[in-house]
């Protein structure tokens, strides 16, 4: 979980990383001087809250992914990263020691420039920017939970019936806008008779089946790899009941 968070981490952190950093340096250090952290100017708006620096290593990955996608044009950046993580482990300490050196002077910045901020709320302000704060670190939490799961390959949810059409016939439809085209396969749907609707929902079920064999299939794969965190209360039970009577 610590590396699918450190490897998303890196990728949300890249942006314009190719636009700062020439691909074709040399060196593969930077000057120190170039991580001065500069804070940002804000105003009293909850939409201008300070973002935390990059820690050290995600620093120096977004530093080297250029240069890498530059020496290996044809690779995925997941393989990228794999290969700033391995020269990441071994940089030796004093290297390194430049990159901790400025994640630390940025992390005292930034809770200058985060006192400065709050002391510039109302009341008001503050609950309402607590809750934000809350809402997106869930709304990030359910993204990496998401995002650790089709990693795992965990099977896409069963759709239905009327999913099923709209996939089906959403490309037929006649040129226009998404939400115009839309309507029309709604207005269709809801023209058919309950024998043309019929044929969509054995679809739909002919999919659960699909969906709860290859849900059983990956759950007990996961089991085995002992993430029990990942499955069903229900499989979890029929695996602990297993267990009791073995």
């Amino acid at each position: 979980m610590a590396l699918l968070r450190g490897v998303w981490g890196v990728l949300s952190a890249l942006g314009k990383c190719g636009a700062d950093i020439c691909a074709g340096c040399a060196s593969r250090l930077r000057s120190p001087f170039s991580f001065a952290y500069v804070p940002r100017n804000f105003s009293s708006t909850l939409g201008t809250y300070p973002k935390k620096p990059m820690t050290s290593y995600v620093r120096f990955s977004k530093e080297q992914l250029p240069i890498f996608k530059a020496q290996n044009p044809d690779a995925k950046n997941s393989e990228l990263i794999k290969k700033i993580a391995q020269l990441w482990r071994e940089l030796p300490d004093s290297e390194k020691k430049i990159y901790e050196d400025a994640y630390r002077a940025d992390w005292q910045a930034y809770k200058e420039e985060i006192n400065r901020f709050q002391e510039q709320l109302t009341p008001s302000q503050m609950v309402s920017l607590e809750k934000e704060i809350t809402q997106k670190r869930l709304r990030k939490k359910a993204l990496i939970k998401k995002r650790e799961l089709t990693m795992l390959g965990k099977p896409k949810r069963p759709r239905s019936a009327y999913n099923i059409f709209i996939a089906e016939c959403f490309q037929e439809a006649k040129d226009g806008p998404s939400q115009v085209k839309l309507k029309t396969v709604n207005e269709n749907w809801k023209n058919l008779s309950s024998a043309q609707k019929q044929v969509y929902i054995q679809l739909a079920n002919d999919d659960k089946i699909r969906y709860y064999n290859e849900m059983k299939s990956w759950e007990e794969h996961m089991i085995e790899v002992g993430r029990n965190d990942l499955i069903r209360l229900k499989v979890k039970q029929q695996a602990k009941d297993g267990t009791e009577e073995s």
